[in-house]
């Protein structure tokens, strides 16, 4: 999962200051860098991989270890300010860093099929081979990459190449079912459908003619005509996790996974959960790392604070790939930011807090406080059992955000904002306030005695720390398709008003609730447009005090507790752009109150930008519609419109996309677009329309 390719006109590398830490463009470094705009990387099928390169200029004669980035998303014009910050700045202290397109994308020859296919493992396993064998590269190689470079450096890990040494995997899961951007406790994410119609887009575009030649026309009606069917649609044809979602997941087999390995990730991300798996399963040399932020870099971190950690990357890199001892594997295994109350905002710069570690994880100081659901609330004594009744509007979730913000920063208002409004529609049980602090560190459990009147149906429950005025922050949240209580490999339809035991795992989290705070628990059978609703309206019942909330407290004074400092932010001059229209976006909700209609509005319109190296003006943009009428889930109606353009003197090229998903009681429908244009005139045009049955959605 990714969308990258808007990383690259963000604010990304400039003199400033960011939360105490001064973002500084560092242009001198130990080793004088040479670039190479492209290389061909040889694959043993005859295909050519495209390949931007920056080396330490002595590596001819004194060969460096090498970090591989290995993407999708158009190392040309797509990633390329992202990637000077990084590459160059690790080829400034000694390393051969490469940036490589996967087939099929960018400027890299062949077709690309869909996410995390064997023939990319494999192919990434002859480029490091490949890599290895240079003049310049001493055979040790490292990977690193963010979203999708996360997902492959673990996959190739575990498929175990002897030159690779050590990984940096950052926003990624080891789980593509359970925890990715399609599924969240079996139910839909309609993230997946903006990062699948993304996917779609951006492997749609053509390659550099600069690069592919004379022959850059073929490649492109080659790339558009292949698609059959689009992601989406293979997406939606395994609905449980099945061999499809089982390929690429490292869960199958931690223990082939040899190489070391540094998982970092963000509170705010989707694949925050995956760092403290991966801590707990992993037989290798391991550490983690998560910070506050959404689904960015921690030297970009949104919310504040970032860190220094390029500088600390080097410490990773120096130990495994030369060998150098520089201490990084005698500190703590696992280093979290613990987060305090802020009052949410859907661009918030910044969350006040501190840094922690944990020796090991699980931690054994870490232990279980139970709260149980009472009639009057959370209490730490369970009262008499009570039946509740609930029954959620189709427009609760309203205040949800995005299920993976990284449009942050101001480019996007992606997170969750106060959460009254929908804790006003949901069943919601509040502590008393709190006479001390209190820290949870780990991923609360919520086990919950409940009957539905439908066959199919969802649960969602969010925990939010309510200060004293009122102001309502989700700080976890959890949900579990009721169908896939027995495993998310199965369909078990609920049987109608038959009480059932279930626990909902929530995601992890580093808060200190404050003294004076309450700790709420919301429970809500929608969450739109995070979720793609039931069929039917589902009316819950639950077994108040038979229900209970499982805390993983950790004691607030530790006498070892270790915190670490971060360098200031540094990162290398980012390639030179001039901005043409400046960025915008905007989320908007319209509440018809004739029809009962919402329709809530994203757009995140990147502008457009001059790229002076290449001599390109590159545009993109999206806008997501979601409309549902409060009571009728059939209502719901979602649609994501991606359009980019590339303009050189001679090129003019025009690419939209949309995806459009209904559904009615049998089956989601999907409708997906493209046109694709060149100087002007449609040279391709296609449309898919598919219906896929539902399968205990």
């Amino acid at each position: 999962m990714g969308v990258e390719l808007t990383l690259s006109y963000k604010r990304l590398c400039h003199l400033t200051t960011l939360g105490g830490h001064v973002s500084e463009i560092i242009d001198k470094f130990p080793h004088r860098v040479e670039e190479w705009e492209h290389i061909w990387i040889p694959m043993p099928d005859g295909v050519r991989l495209s390949a931007r390169v920056w080396l330490p200029e002595a590596s001819s004669s004194a060969p460096a270890p090498a970090i591989l980035e290995y993407i999708p998303y158009r190392k040309r014009d797509g990633t390329r300010v992202r990637d000077d910050c990084r590459h160059r700045y690790w080829a400034g202290h000694g390393y051969a860093a490469i940036r490589l397109d996967i087939r099929g994308t960018g400027d890299s020859e062949g077709l690309i099929t869909d996410e995390y296919a064997l023939v990319e493992q494999d192919d990434c396993i002859a480029a490091i081979t490949w890599i290895a064998q240079q003049n310049w590269c001493s055979g040790r190689v490292g990977m690193t990459g963010i979203s999708w470079g996360g997902f492959n450096a673990l996959q190739v890990a575990a498929r175990r190449p002897p030159e690779l040494k050590a990984i940096i995997t950052h926003c990624s899961t080891d789980d593509r079912y359970a925890d990715d951007v399609h599924w969240m406790g079996g139910c839909l994410l309609t993230d997946g459908f903006f990062w699948g119609s993304g996917f779609f887009h951006s492997m749609s575009l053509p390659p550099d003619p600069e690069i592919a030649g004379v022959n850059w026309r073929d490649a492109w009606l080659e790339r558009l005509e292949h698609w059959q069917p689009p992601a989406p649609k293979i997406w939606m044809q395994h609905q449980r996790r099945d061999e499809y979602w089982q390929h690429g997941s490292v869960c199958e087999s931690y223990a082939d996974i040899e190489c070391a390995v540094y998982a970092v990730g963000g509170w705010e991300d989707g694949y925050s959960n995956a760092v403290a798996r991966m801590l707990a399963h992993l037989s290798c040399p391991v550490k983690g790392l998560v910070g506050p932020w959404g689904h960015k870099y921690p030297e970009q971190g949104i919310p504040e604070p970032a860190i220094g950690f390029l500088q600390h990357s080097l410490r990773w890199w120096d130990h495994w790939l030369k060998g150098i001892n520089t201490g990084i594997m005698d500190e703590p295994a696992y280093t979290m930011f613990l987060q305090e109350h802020v009052a949410p905002d859907a661009c918030l710069d910044a969350v006040p807090g501190k840094w922690i570690t944990e020796p090991s994880w699980p931690s054994p100081r870490i232990k279980t406080r139970q709260l149980f659901l009472n009639a009057s609330g959370l209490g730490y004594e369970a009262e008499d059992e009570t039946l509740l009744s609930h029954e959620s509007p189709q427009t609760l979730g309203v205040a949800g955000g995005s299920w993976c913000p990284y449009g942050l920063g101001g480019v996007s208002p992606d997170l969750a904002v106060d959460q009254r409004e929908d804790d006003g529609r949901s069943l919601v049980f509040d502590s008393s306030p709190l006479t001390d602090a209190l820290v949870v560190v780990g991923a609360p459990e919520v086990h919950l005695r409940l009957a539905v009147d439908q066959a199919n149906a969802f649960v969602v429950v969010r925990l939010t720390d309510v200060s004293p005025d009122g102001v309502s922050r989700r700080v976890s949240y959890g949900m579990l398709n009721l169908s896939r209580r027995s495993g998310f490999d199965a369909t078990v339809p609920m049987v109608p008003g038959e009480p059932t035991d279930v626990v909902i795992r929530l995601n992890d989290l580093a808060h200190q609730f404050a003294a004076g705070h309450r700790l709420r628990l919301a429970v809500s059978t929608t969450y739109w447009p995070m979720v793609w609703p039931s069929g039917s309206p589902a009316s819950l019942t639950l077994t108040a005090a038979a229900s209970r909330l499982a805390l993983p407290v950790r004691p607030l004074d530790l006498d070892d507790e270790v915190e670490l400092a971060f360098d200031p932010v540094e990162m290398a001059p980012p390639a030179k752009t001039t901005t043409m229209t400046p960025p915008d976006a905007s989320r908007t909700i319209d509440r018809d109150l004739k029809t009962g209609r919402w329709t809530e509005k994203l757009v995140e319109d990147h502008g457009r930008y001059h790229i002076h190296d290449i001599d390109l003006d590159v545009t993109h943009s999206v806008h997501c519609t979601f409309d549902i009428v409060e009571n009728d889930p059939l209502s719901a109606d979602a649609r994501w419109v991606w359009r980019s353009k590339l303009d050189r003197h001679g090129w003019h090229i025009d690419i939209e996309a949309t995806t459009r998903l209904r559904a009615d009681a049998s089956d989601f429908i999907v409708d997906t677009d493209i046109d694709a244009k060149e100087d002007g005139i449609s040279i391709f045009s296609k449309a898919w329309r598919d219906r896929i049955p539902r399968d205990g959605l």
